[in-house]
């Protein structure tokens, strides 16, 4: 799973895919979370906008993310301040709702 709890809201693990075709965040089968953008992997360009697909995606505030490790990695740590339970929920209702898909 990529959602982890904390004390001041959730951390996701996520694998990026900079300069892909189409922005797009997806649950992969084996449960990992991958979030390709059309931005290229330069001066934080892929990062600003993985933060802006995840804020859209899940209707949270931008201000909410902070990429914690890999900045400069594929494998990235975000995490997202807020009550834990309500930010959980939400995640996971956008995964039942990717399972529809």
């Amino acid at each position: 799973m990529f959602l982890r709890r904390s004390g001041t809201g959730v951390t996701i693990e996520l694998r990026a895919q900079p300069r892909a075709r189409r922005s797009a965040l997806e649950c992969t089968r084996q449960g990992a979370l991958k979030a390709a953008v059309t931005a290229p992997a330069e001066d934080g360009k892929a990062n600003k906008a993985i933060v802006e697909l995840l804020a859209t995606e899940w209707r949270l505030p931008k201000s909410a993310f902070e990429i914690m490790r890999g900045a400069a990695a594929r494998a990235k740590t975000v995490s997202i301040s807020g009550e834990p339970a309500l930010l959980a929920g939400r995640i996971g209702q956008w995964m039942r709702e990717q399972g529809e898909g």
